[in-house]
């Protein structure tokens, strides 16, 4: 465990995150910005709507951002976040290196999106089977065997912890893209990590029985967790009772960005509709004064 407590730690490296870093930072408080730049759906992107520039990347923009909230001071680690406990007043985060950083706010700015694996029996058996949350679902599968699809932290991240609850887990990915401490971490728990194979079809009647693989096999499964990102909203938020919308999508906030949690902030497309840069910004910004206000105040005795 890092013996440095932050004042604002933020989870997402998007442009609601950046503007949060830049304003935080400016009220010199001891900020970390956390996740990797070309996780955000804006890094692939070119920009058109937005504000005073006109033909601009969304990977210049980034890389414009990091640059300007490292100028203010902000410290940034190119790692995502597996799980968020709270620890009285603060906050602990376990980072997928399996390094735990201390902090006395957390603005979540980690994006909306949950990608889909795109194969048939994904939508059939959603609920019956298929998941996209481990810390939500990995309980149904005591005793079970399950699958998990994904290269990066989330599902080596969801793979580990299923393998408290699973009788075996297999991880299939194209390239497994994570640290060596999370990739240790598969090897201790015994995760079965098939590199180079594919979930090509998952199948079932009323329920998952099998995944069909690319390279021409079965492997039968009780369940099928699809992890193809960085923890997103549901995984983050599951223990810390955060009040999600009716449809348990998007976070819901005041005009602060505050949530329901004292300490936990949200900023962009993570609080929903519209999924828009300059919403995510403008987000990013209330955010960001507010945590630095909010970890100034902060009585800790």
């Amino acid at each position: 465990m890092s013996d440095t407590l932050y004042d604002v730690a933020i989870l997402g490296s998007g442009p609601g995150g950046l503007q949060a870093a830049i304003h935080a930072s400016r009220k010199k408080v001891k900020t970390l910005m956390l996740g990797r730049i070309d996780n955000s759906s804006l890094y692939w992107a070119h920009v058109e709507n937005y504000c005073c520039q006109i033909e601009i990347t969304g990977e210049e923009i980034l890389k414009k951002g990091r640059a300007q909230a490292e100028s203010f001071g902000t410290e940034f680690r190119d790692e995502d976040v597996l799980a968020i406990e709270p620890e009285g007043k603060l906050f602990s985060l376990k980072l997928e290196s399996g390094d735990i950083v201390r902090t006395k706010s957390v603005i979540l700015a980690t994006g909306s999106n949950r990608n889909k694996l795109g194969v048939p029996g994904e939508k059939e058996l959603l609920g019956k089977g298929v998941s996209y949350c481990v810390d939500c679902d990995a309980g149904f599968y005591r005793n079970e065997v399950v699958a998990v699809a994904g290269c990066r932290s989330a599902a080596a991240g969801g793979a580990v912890a299923l393998t408290n609850f699973a009788s075996e887990v297999h991880l299939y990915c194209a390239e497994l893209d994570v640290n060596e401490g999370l990739r240790q971490q598969l090897v201790d728990t015994g995760v079965k990590v098939h590199e180079g194979v594919s979930i090509k079809e998952i199948v079932g009647e009323n329920a998952v029985e099998s995944v069909l693989l690319d390279d021409g096999t079965t492997q039968p499964v009780s369940g099928v967790f699809i992890e193809l990102g960085a923890k997103g909203v549901l995984e983050l938020t599951a223990m810390l009772g955060v009040q999600l919308d009716e449809n348990m999508k998007y976070i819901e906030t005041d005009k602060k960005q505050r949530t329901n949690v004292p300490g936990i902030y949200a900023a962009g497309d993570i609080c929903g509709p519209p999924l828009q840069m300059a919403k995510a910004v403008g987000e990013g910004c209330v955010a960001g004064i507010e945590t630095a206000t909010y970890a100034k105040k902060l009585e800790l005795n």
